[in-house]
């Protein structure tokens, strides 16, 4: 009969791998307790409860991920504040994606334009706004010639992200706890890109940066205030492209936030 140390199976029970235990031997593990000097039995079973936590943390690594606190980022530049959303699990929303949405476009634009959260094109390209809604955001932007692209003037810059860096499983809603978790991290990229105006595109952008429960269609048409930055509502292009008649609506949101930008938009 093959002879297993006690920390050999342990190591194989958390693997899933049941192992005949001796009635000496498994008496002594179950009292794990503290070793006694002589009694080599229960060293090696308290070696065996410390090797067993290891492996469940290995196994589960989101268990030991604790919420990142704002100060954590409050001082990262671009490529820190990159290089944490890319290793961030401290939600279970980490356990699904391929990739981390971090944002796109120019670091130091005019117009800062937040949405909700990644869909299935964004979390495949790492990308905000792609596919068809990101098609329609495009073609909004390139009518006030405006451009996510690299390489286009001042005036024409815009930076993109979203509210949450992991796409939520089969697209749902990102929940409070999710939001909460990510908000260091658009917290600072506000902070470093310094625009001229924000756009918040969606109910949950709107919930995040406002703090407000209020429709959509309550808050567009106006400028509000983000962190003394002004910031202009209106619908998300997703929302768009089921509700074809409030297009006209989206254009008139954009055109108020042209003028912010421009300097010549009325007072909050």
């Amino acid at each position: 009969m093959t002879r297993w140390s006690l920390r050999q199976r342990a190591l194989l029970n958390e693997m899933g791998v049941r192992v005949w235990w001796p009635e000496r031997e498994a008496t002594a593990t179950g009292q794990a307790g503290a070793a006694t000097p002589g009694d080599p039995v229960r060293a090696e079973a308290a070696a065996v409860a410390s090797a067993a936590g290891t492996v469940a943390s290995l196994q589960n690594p989101t268990d030991r991920a604790q919420p990142v606190a704002p100060s954590a980022v409050a001082d990262m530049d671009w490529a820190a504040l990159r290089a944490a959303v890319a290793a961030c699990t401290a939600c279970p929303l980490c356990a699904q994606r391929k990739n981390t949405v971090f944002g796109t476009g120019n670091p130091r634009a005019r117009w800062m334009i937040v949405g909700e959260a990644p869909g299935e094109q964004e979390d495949l390209r790492g990308e905000p706004f792609v596919g068809k809604s990101g098609q329609l955001l495009d073609s909004m932007l390139a009518a006030l010639r405006l451009s996510r692209a690299d390489g286009v003037g001042p005036p024409r810059q815009v930076y993109i992200a979203n509210t949450v860096k992991c796409r939520p499983p089969a697209n749902r809603n990102p929940e409070p706890a999710e939001l909460a978790q990510c908000e260091p991290f658009l917290v600072r990229q506000i902070e470093l890109v310094e625009p001229k105006v924000i756009v918040a595109m969606g109910r949950f952008a709107v919930q995040a940066l406002l703090r407000s429960s209020e429709p959509i269609g309550r808050l567009r048409g106006r400028v509000h205030r983000y962190r003394a930055v002004p910031l202009v509502v209106t619908y998300h292009p997703a929302y768009l492209l089921r509700n074809l008649q409030d297009k006209a609506r989206a254009w008139e949101d954009l055109c108020l936030a042209r003028e912010v930008a421009a300097g010549a938009g009325p007072a909050p």
